[in-house]
C-alpha cells in the first residue's frame, strides 16, 4: 500500500493558510477535508492540493510529514505558489 503526504493550500480573503498531512488515498482524503469531515483545523475551508509525495510505508509518510511540519521555509515556499 502506498502513502502520500500533502500540503493543502486555502486563501480566504487576504489570509493564505495551509496544512500538511499524509493519507493512504489522496483524492478520498481531500473530498472529506472539503467536505467538512476531514480534520477540525481544516473545516469550513476549501482547500486545493499543491503539492504531495508518495512513500511505500506509513511510517515513511509519517516521518517526513513531521518533517515538513517543522520547516518553516518550505511551507513558506509552497505558500509562495
Amino acid at each position: 500500500m502506498n502513502y502520500f503526504v500533502y500540503i493543502l493550500k486555502n486563501k480566504k480573503k487576504t489570509k493564505l493558510t495551509t496544512y500538511v498531512g499524509y493519507t493512504n488515498n489522496l483524492k478520498k482524503r481531500l473530498n472529506l477535508h472539503n467536505s467538512g469531515k476531514g480534520a477540525k483545523f481544516t473545516r469550513g475551508r476549501s482547500w486545493k492540493v499543491v503539492y504531495s509525495e508518495k512513500f511505500s510505508t506509513k511510517k515513511e509518510a509519517m516521518s517526513r510529514e513531521y518533517y515538513i511540519k517543522k520547516d518553516k521555509k518550505f511551507r513558506n515556499y509552497i505558500k509562495s505558489l
